[in-house]
């Protein structure tokens, strides 16, 4: 039976956000709130948890994983940025956009797209993952939640433990997300292309 942490959107309680920390530690798989829905994740270099993941959602080895970041300055270990790469992501984050980009050497193989080379990456506005990334000292390996027999989106964190708190090990509730996703933007080629169009403004990309 997995654990349920309420905590206030702006205003995380230490002392929980710790705890959540310390269960990600230890291996285990977190559903967080984010500015743009509910995602699921877990330790950046455990292969365990991250294959707990891919079971839940039924993903094969070809999805790829979101790392999601605190700062630009942490984006860029793990990822390939020209200036003005660095300048469209200051710009825009944080907020609603996971932006794809060639990965650098401290990305573990698994979670590169297997031809590309390229990882998703993330910083989303939202106090309560800002502040476990804090703790974590580390990004989150991220995918948004949506179940193989989903059309939408959970939206209540309730809802979320009913359904899954035996495959989970935390549930973070922090008040009712979303079901728009974040706009997907390719930044590889320099050029930056939509590829998906989500809750952030994809205008000011083109």
């Amino acid at each position: 039976m997995s654990q349920f942490f309420i905590m206030h959107p702006e205003n995380p309680p230490a002392r929980l956000i710790q705890q959540a920390a310390k269960i990600i530690q230890a291996g285990g798989v977190v559903i967080y709130p984010t500015d743009s829905g509910y995602a699921i994740g877990c330790q950046l270099a455990n292969k365990d948890a991250l294959d707990r993941i891919r079971q839940l959602r039924q993903l094969d080895e070809k999805h790829n994983f979101t790392l999601v970041c605190r700062d630009l300055s942490e984006i860029s270990t793990y990822a390939v940025i020209d200036n003005p790469a660095f300048r469209l992501l200051k710009a825009h984050t944080p907020g609603p956009y996971t932006f794809i980009l060639k990965a650098s050497s401290e990305v573990p193989k698994r979670l590169l797209h297997p031809k590309r080379k390229t990882i998703g990456l993330r910083i989303p506005d939202s106090k309560i993952v800002q502040a476990l990334l804090q703790e974590l000292n580390e990004p989150l390996m991220s995918v948004s939640l949506v179940l193989p027999d989903q059309d939408y989106p959970f939206v209540e964190a309730r809802d979320i433990y009913d359904k899954l708190s035996h495959q989970v090990d935390l549930v973070i509730d922090g008040g009712a997300c979303g079901i728009t996703p974040t706009t997907i933007v390719d930044l590889v080629e320099g050029v930056p292309k939509v590829i998906r169009v989500g809750k952030g403004d994809p205008r000011v990309f083109e």
